[in-house]
């Protein structure tokens, strides 16, 4: 009787998995996905995050970095994806995986966690437009990735770390120190930039961070971080709102 059981809720699972891919099937990334010929493993909320982030580097020279090669499948979806012009690199710990440079790729093997790999890493590539961060998933590990390239990136570029939700699983590093209470802070330093607030602890590295679904992205854009902040006003007609309310809220404080 269980084995009925659980045969029913696997097949009605699998319904589900397949009513659920309907929705999204004109995800580009998705096609790439399942055209790719080695095994890759990914959520299905993932694709159109990936479409959001990725679609306007398609068909363009760009340097693309995947760290997490795992059996290949991704490396194989990404060239799909972006086009010929993409200059493929994976970084993984198990040098078995050189056996996908015969197909092309850049396969470079050494640990996220090590500050040493990336200035070899930075030595030998030089800087990139991507840098998606699938590896293991450990706070320190993602932690020393973003500090270890953020300089690395080209104007325009972007770092995406994936599967940002291990920050409230266990098993991936100590609770007060999580990626993702790492990037609150990162919030806090970003809006330090404020013309009121204090300017000591400002972020100046990267412009802006977008959060998703399992997702942390952090963008470069030097045009737009150059820009100060002070209040300006244009030159329209004044009707005295504010003034009248400011009168309001001081009468009231006495």
């Amino acid at each position: 009787m269980y084995l009925k059981i659980l045969n029913k809720l696997n097949r009605l699972n699998l319904k589900f998995k397949k009513l659920h891919l309907k929705f999204i099937n004109n995800s580009s990334s998705l096609k790439s996905f399942f055209r790719s010929p080695y095994r890759s493993i990914k959520h299905s909320s993932y694709f159109n995050v990936y479409d959001h982030l990725f679609t306007s580097y398609k068909n363009k020279k760009i340097i693309f970095v995947e760290i997490g090669v795992f059996d290949g499948g991704s490396l194989f979806m990404w060239r799909d994806f972006f086009g010929p012009k993409a200059r493929i690199i994976g970084i993984d710990i198990n040098p078995n995986v050189k056996i996908f440079e015969k197909y092309g790729f850049e396969i470079l093997i050494g640990n996220q966690e090590d500050k040493e790999f990336w200035k070899e890493f930075k030595n030998k590539i030089g800087k990139i437009d991507i840098l998606l961060d699938d590896g293991g998933h450990t706070y320190k590990q993602q932690i020393v990735t973003v500090e270890s390239v953020i300089d690395n990136i080209k104007d325009g570029g972007i770092i995406v770390v994936e599967d940002t939700h291990t920050s409230y699983l266990k098993g991936y590093g100590s609770s007060k120190f999580t990626f993702i209470n790492y990037v609150k802070n990162l919030i806090d330093r970003i809006n330090n930039r404020f013309h009121q607030l204090n300017k000591k602890f400002l972020e100046n590295k990267f412009w802006s961070i977008e959060i998703f679904e399992s997702f942390v992205v952090f963008r470069i854009n030097k045009k737009a971080l150059s820009v100060k902040s002070f209040p300006i006003k244009n030159n329209g007609k004044v009707l005295g709102i504010l003034e009248n309310l400011n009168k309001e809220a001081q009468s009231k404080n006495y």
